[in-house]
């Protein structure tokens, strides 16, 4: 399967692994929204992590996949899939950490801004290449884990910052070498699931409602803007020279 959930201890874990990068599909990433919902209902959970297996943590959306039919349908569905999947792990009544190894892109931006807390293997970059795709979206998130003007930078410039970066700016909590990475996940929400469930909750419910960036409204202005750059046909001719060969993401 391309999305995995294991529960134990008070903890779930929720895997992606889509080689060869794990770009998701549509359906990938309405199976991780299904996962999160299912999560959330359960009442002896107390954490969760958010990880993938394989190259990459993720390279975005599965651009092959959106190329391979005509018209709108696969953009829009994939605009749906992304917002219901990033607002489940946002309203997830426990915390959700993000332990990203290697490279972060695009969709996995969003995934990962949706998360309470970040931890990173040391190779681990996160970037929108989303302007090189006729595209934007997931600056929202991305602005909840850089300053103002570093999101600019990163968004005109599509250039990713590094986890040491992040790191020093107070976004990625801890930054461990590959092989330590879901050790100190696991390590974290343990120490979490051991404090008050009750209090937790109503501290992740607190900090929702406190929270400044106007995530969701955000995210569905910049696709309103990707549907828009969609029908003057700036979208559509970025993705085939993408699919052609004719130019590469920098990851």
């Amino acid at each position: 399967m391309t999305i995995t959930c294991t529960r134990a201890g008070g903890i779930a874990e929720i895997t992606m692994n889509h080689p060869p990068v794990n770009a998701l599909t549509v359906g990938d990433t309405w199976e991780i929204r299904n996962a999160f919902e299912e999560i959330s209902r359960d009442p002896d959970l107390r954490a969760a992590i958010l990880t993938a297996e394989g190259r990459g943590f993720n390279a975005g959306i599965d651009i092959k996949e959106m190329q391979s039919v005509e018209g709108f349908e696969h953009l829009l569905g994939s605009g749906e899939a992304c917002y219901a999947a990033f607002k489940q792990i946002y309203d997830c009544p426990f915390p959700v950490i993000a332990a990203v190894n290697d490279f972060c892109m695009g969709l996995g931006i969003g995934l990962v801004g949706s998360c309470d807390i970040i931890v990173a293997s040391s190779n681990a970059r996160f970037g929108l290449p989303e302007v090189d795709n006729g595209a934007l979206g997931c600056a929202s998130h991305l602005a909840r884990m850089v300053s103002p003007l570093k999101l600019r930078q990163m968004v005109f410039t599509c250039e990713p910052a590094t986890a040491a970066e992040l790191a020093s700016w107070g976004t990625v909590y801890k930054v461990t070498e590959p092989e330590e990475l879901m050790n100190e996940a696991r390590a974290l929400a343990q120490r979490i699931a051991e404090k008050p469930a009750t209090v937790v909750a109503f501290a992740k419910s607190a900090l929702n409602g406190i929270d400044p960036s106007n995530l969701h409204n955000n995210y569905r202005l910049e696709q309103g803007y990707t549907y828009q750059l969609n029908l003057i046909g700036e979208g559509d001719a970025a993705r085939d020279a993408f699919v052609a060969g004719d130019r590469h993401i920098t990851r």
